[in-house]
């Protein structure tokens, strides 16, 4: 049975931040990730872990100006230096919160810049950042992110993108992402997909579509889902990683049905 894991991001925002640790706890979830840990002092974030028993699952390298609208430097060239500075950044907080995997957002493609430039360059620094990690015992893991409604622009937007610049690298501490919601607009066929890629995903996360919103709010059947990872053997973390339709709390009946938060 998948291990489900709270988005802390996007779950319990009810509360400040530093709150939601011991609302994701209450809920019986053992596993938490977020976008960004760097806004906190690691060792606070290391506290609200161990005061809750929880494991940090996985985070993002820093994404650049996420407020001013980047998702992500891997892709952008001139911009080497600041990557390998948040890759250093990345594995102290790592370290702090024993976390054995963090997310590399690849980014969007300028308009004007070539694409075969944007993926030379997203490959050499995925390149350096797998070695790091690897230094670390640490996974580095790329996520495919729908172009259509979220991200338009975004550089890897297909699982196939994402197994290629993994296959380039040729690092084996490199895993695919694999985001039900995302992969539902861009590809559908879930669970044959997963079936497919199950040799490189190293975690997963969840919303149903449209709307991003909890299990059974649209067109993605879970309990299936759910099962058949079941069946396939997939025993990773599932983080949620939606946007609840009404209070968190309330949006967390798909943990029914047989499926628990550890």
């Amino acid at each position: 049975m998948p291990r489900f894991a709270a988005n802390l991001s996007m779950l319990f925002t009810e509360v400040p931040f530093l709150e939601r640790f011991a609302k994701a706890r209450e809920a019986g979830f053992t596993g938490v990730e977020y976008l960004f840990p760097y806004e906190w002092p690691a060792e606070e974030l290391a506290e609200r872990l161990q005061a809750n028993g929880l494991t940090q699952v996985l985070f993002n390298l820093p994404p650049g100006d996420w407020d001013g609208g980047e998702r992500g430097i891997a892709c952008l060239p001139g911009r080497e230096d600041e990557f390998r500075a948040g890759v250093e950044q990345a594995i102290r907080y790592a370290r702090a919160l024993a976390c054995q995997q963090v997310n590399c957002l690849a980014g969007l493609q300028p308009e004007g810049l070539d694409g075969l430039i944007a993926r030379e360059t997203l490959v050499a620094n995925v390149r350096y950042a797998a070695a790091r990690l690897a230094e670390e015992g640490m996974t580095l893991c790329l996520e495919a992110i729908n172009s259509r409604v979220d991200m338009p622009g975004f550089l890897l937007d297909t699982s196939d993108k994402v197994i290629a610049v993994i296959e380039e690298v040729g690092a084996g501490n490199v895993r695919l992402q694999y985001d039900l919601y995302h992969m539902q607009i861009m590809e559908g066929d879930l669970l044959r997909s997963v079936e497919r890629l199950l040799p490189w995903i190293g975690h997963m996360q969840f919303a149903d579509n449209p709307g991003r919103h909890e299990p059974g709010t649209g067109e993605i059947h879970f309990a299936n889902v759910f099962a058949g990872l079941d069946r396939l053997g997939y025993d990773g973390w599932m983080s949620a990683e939606y946007r609840p339709s009404t209070t968190t709390e309330k949006s967390l009946g798909w943990l029914g049905a047989g499926h628990k938060a550890s």
